[in-house]
């Protein structure tokens, strides 16, 4: 790092049903996209060269929703130490689009690397699926199958040159009031629709339009084509990123409200598009809380004049 610059470490939240995903496209709307503009538009930015230095840790799909990701982003360092990180984040909050929070920001070395996690979370919820029945205590069981070091081509997009071999650290039920929503999945990395793969498999497992057998095999012999399908991104969301120097922050005191669907034989197709509807909004409300306790800043005391 030179003397002139400081390379900063950031951590963001953002609802992705209005974004192409997160990485930089052309000519469409993304997470990054956004940020850079508007740190552009507050000349923190380069703008004699088209490049930018503003990286982003995990890549998302368009609309998946994050609880919270992080970046990169190199700017002068006698702008920061004017702006502090209180200054930076309400600068960016006036003027970012309401969908993204940019949540808090420190000083990092060189050497860190927001791609390089200690490991990744992911929650699904697998009742906004149409159908989703939770299945009693077999459930736990076939998520523990997914977990392990392992060969994951067959729940994956597979990019060329990707190494397909992950390792998930856990995979366990999502519960809220005590109802088994969706799962949490945790892993040091995911290949493109790892877990969207993941879900639809455990959703057509627990409807009873796949076998558990069928999956263990596609877990134990990659080198089978096998393809469930992808699950919807309305129901994902990236619950966070943990680092040694940005430890991921605790989920408030569950249990949190989450509506459960309508159920009973007398339930019409229109009544459960409805709650569909209304679920997605409880999602991006849960977020938002989420958001208004990540990120405090210690208070500056200011000198009084007496």
């Amino acid at each position: 790092m030179t003397d002139q610059s400081v390379r900063l470490g950031f951590r963001i939240g953002y609802l992705g049903d209005e974004y192409h995903g997160s990485q930089i496209q052309p000519d469409v709307k993304t997470v990054q996209g956004e940020l850079i503009r508007v740190f552009r538009s507050l000349k923190w930015l380069d703008t004699s060269t088209s490049e930018h230095n503003l990286v982003l840790s995990s890549r998302t799909d368009a609309g998946v929703h994050v609880r919270l990701n992080g970046g990169t982003v190199r700017i002068e360092r006698e702008l920061w130490d004017a702006l502090t990180p209180r200054k930076m984040i309400r600068a960016l909050d006036d003027r970012l689009p309401k969908d993204i929070a940019f949540l808090d920001v420190v000083e990092v070395g060189e050497e860190w690397n927001p791609r390089m996690a200690n490991h990744r979370v992911y929650r699904y919820r697998l009742e906004g699926i149409e159908f989703w029945k939770y299945p009693g205590e077999q459930f736990s069981e076939w998520l523990q199958m997914f977990e392990g070091t392992y060969d994951a081509t067959n729940f994956a997009r597979l990019e060329e040159g990707k190494n397909p071999m992950r390792t998930i650290l856990s995979c366990t039920p999502w519960i809220v009031n005590g109802r088994t929503i969706g799962f949490e999945i945790i892993g040091e990395a995911f290949l493109w629709n790892q877990v969207r793969r993941t879900a639809m498999a455990i959703h057509r497992m627990s409807i009873g339009e796949l076998d558990p057998e069928a999956v263990l095999r596609a877990i134990e012999h990659p080198e089978i084509e096998h393809d469930f399908g992808v699950a919807p991104p309305d129901w994902l969301i990236l619950w966070g990123v943990d680092w040694d120097i940005l430890p991921l922050p605790k989920t408030r005191d569950e249990p949190r409200h989450l509506t459960p669907p309508p159920r009973g034989p007398a339930v019409e197709r229109t009544m459960r598009k409805r709650w569909r509807e209304g679920a997605r909004h409880e999602l991006k409300n849960l977020l938002y809380q989420e958001w208004s306790e990540i990120g405090e800043l210690p208070v500056v005391k200011h000198d009084t004049i007496s």
